[in-house]
């Protein structure tokens, strides 16, 4: 069983960045908008198969594809980046469609990526980061398409990590405890503070160390 984990944050707030210190070699990045890295991006590169480009980050909003990336590569960390996108873009693909059975389509696909997120080779470890939204009860979660699709599908739920990033004072962090007005959450034990640094790698660490995952030695595509 694979361990997945959801990063919620608002744009500009770290999310992104927080691959930096990943292992290109050891990580696939999966894009639903293709988009410039925000950081010093020595070996990221874009799989493109008509140029035979081996590259690392592949462009998809397809939930199939998606699903199937994450199962056929050997690399152990996945990454999706703005998995909102993938509910936002075919939402906006069916917006000449009447009534609610594409919001039912919507919630099956993302509820598909999740699953699947969580059903991999035991040494995988998967990173989903997403949007927030604040529902009716003031509650900070993440961001979906509208009530229709929050009330088929609670995501956070399909996951033992929430993680939610934090800008105070010009640092950047993730939030790892609940605030009691979010959805983060955290096994016991896992993250020392309530607050770390935005630092995947750092994540990533902590949750082999935790889950006794050993370090995987192959480097493949």
């Amino acid at each position: 069983m694979s361990i997945a984990t959801l990063i919620l944050g608002e744009s500009g707030t770290g999310k992104s960045a927080s691959l930096r210190r990943l292992d290109p070699a050891t990580t696939l990045l999966i894009q639903p908008v293709k988009k410039p890295l925000p950081f010093k991006a020595a070996g990221w590169s874009y799989f493109d198969k008509d140029k035979n480009a081996k590259g690392n980050i592949f462009v998809t909003d397809q939930s199939d594809g998606i699903i199937n990336l994450m199962s056929k590569t050997k690399r152990p960390v996945v990454v999706i980046d703005d998995f909102q996108y993938v509910l936002a873009n075919e939402y906006m693909r069916r917006t000449a469609e009447t009534g609610y059975g594409k919001f039912t389509d919507i919630a099956k696909h993302a509820w598909d990526v999740f699953i699947a997120a969580g059903a991999l080779d035991a040494d995988k470890r998967i990173y989903v980061l997403s949007h927030t939204a604040v529902d009716d009860g003031g509650i900070t979660k993440i961001k979906t398409i509208g009530k229709m699709l929050d009330e088929k599908i609670t995501v956070e739920g399909l996951l033992t990590i929430v993680l939610r990033t934090l800008v105070q004072d010009q640092q950047y962090q993730f939030s790892t405890r609940n605030n009691g007005s979010d959805t983060v959450k955290s096994p016991m034990g896992l993250f020392e503070s309530e607050r770390i640094e935005n630092d995947l790698a750092a994540v990533d660490a902590a949750i082999c160390s935790y889950y006794e995952i050993p370090a995987k030695q192959l480097q493949a595509a």
